[in-house]
């Protein structure tokens, strides 16, 4: 079986604000020559592009999808929320929440979106495709319920999650987030869950800045399942690695899923502008290495992508392509023109001790919970 990749040409058309970087024009601030908030299409239609330049498009299956439906949005949004978003999509645009502004039917590609990522996990849960990759487009891991952030507008993983569970797809799902901002939206819609373990490897206090604590471990049924990995900034290669071989992959193996779902965001690169972690395409692809054994190991090998994050417009499509080779198991690569400098900026061995300590600490303090 082949690896799918979901993508749609209409989630490169989704449009931004007025502002510059993350600030809104106007008063003293100017508008960018480039224009509008760092989450843009180039990232992943340079994605897209490179694919194809390199070669490794032609060893994949690319698929479109259908959007979500209401009533699969319905599942994770109120109504109220459903309306006021259609009504401002119909009306030529807006914003909902907090930096989130979208043009002329930003509803339905927000839909789209998440309709990728649905089309993903059922392909690879009916054992159409071995894995998966979903190019979505606003992301959505910010997104709480009646509340859009973070340029997310619908919670795009959890979408997919229910309507599959709706459908008697599965009944245990994991997903794990190492976009480099914390994933509140995900956490939130599953805190008090036991079917849905959800892990989050992020910089610690970037965004948003008052979540992501590791003492957040879920409440009632939910206690427990729920795991926070808040990371120094700068921890780069070694501090993601240790994190996963040492808290999440051990936390996989307890709760035994099966699928695993990443929430797949690039801007723990060492050049993103929204994050301060050091993180080379070499990383993704170990971290992808990673969770592909543990799949194998847990599930059958169901592993599904969800992209998320990720504003360098040039190191993204290197990191992306990193885990789709492995994915794949293509020997097609894309050597990564940053690689040199990010290995150069690597944490000495003193911090790296001073992380490595930092991981030992939760990992006792997840054993005593225990």
């Amino acid at each position: 079986m082949a690896t799918g990749f979901f993508w749609d040409e209409r989630c490169f058309w989704h449009s931004g604000g007025n502002y510059a970087f993350l600030a809104p024009v106007g008063g003293l601030v100017q508008p960018l020559a480039a224009g509008g908030l760092p989450e843009n299409p180039e990232t992943k239609r340079r994605l897209k592009n490179l694919l194809e330049i390199t070669g490794l498009w032609s060893e994949l299956a690319p698929r479109h999808a259908d959007p979500a439906t209401e009533e699969d949005i319905l599942r994770i949004h109120p109504e109220t929320y459903l309306r006021q978003f259609q009504d401002i999509s119909a009306q030529g645009g807006g914003e909902l929440g907090l930096r989130t502004p979208f043009g002329p039917d930003g509803f339905e590609i927000a839909a789209l979106s998440a309709g990728l990522a649905k089309s993903a996990l059922f392909a690879v849960l009916e054992g159409d495709l071995e894995n998966a990759y979903a190019l979505s487009r606003p992301p959505g891991h910010h997104c709480l319920p009646d509340f859009p952030n973070g340029f997310c507008l619908l919670a795009n993983i959890a979408i997919a999650i229910e309507a599959a569970r709706a459908e008697g797809l599965a009944t245990k799902f994991a997903v794990i987030d190492w976009d480099v901002h914390h994933g509140n939206g995900t956490e939130a819609i599953f805190y008090d869950r036991d079917d849905v373990l959800t892990i989050s490897l992020h910089q610690d206090r970037n965004y948003p800045r008052d979540s992501g604590a590791f003492e957040d471990r879920g409440s009632g049924a939910g206690a427990g399942f729920n795991l926070n990995i808040p990371l120094p900034p700068g921890g780069g290669h070694n501090a993601y690695l240790e994190a996963m071989e040492r808290l999440v992959i051990p936390e996989l193996e307890r709760f035994a899923p099966e699928v695993i779902i990443i929430a797949c965001g690039f801007d723990a690169s060492g050049v993103d502008p929204l994050g301060r972690m050091m993180a080379g395409s070499h990383t993704f692809r170990a971290m992808a290495e990673q969770v592909r054994d543990a799949a194998d190991a847990l599930c059958e090998g169901r592993l599904v992508m969800v992209h998320e994050g990720g504003y360098s417009e040039l190191h993204v499509p290197f990191c992306a392509h990193a885990v789709l080779e492995v994915m794949s198991g293509s020997r097609i690569t894309a050597p990564d023109p940053l690689s040199e400098r990010i290995t150069a900026q690597q944490p000495d061995v003193r911090f790296d001790a001073f992380v490595s300590e930092w991981i030992a600490e939760m990992e006792a303090s997840l054993s005593d919970m225990r």
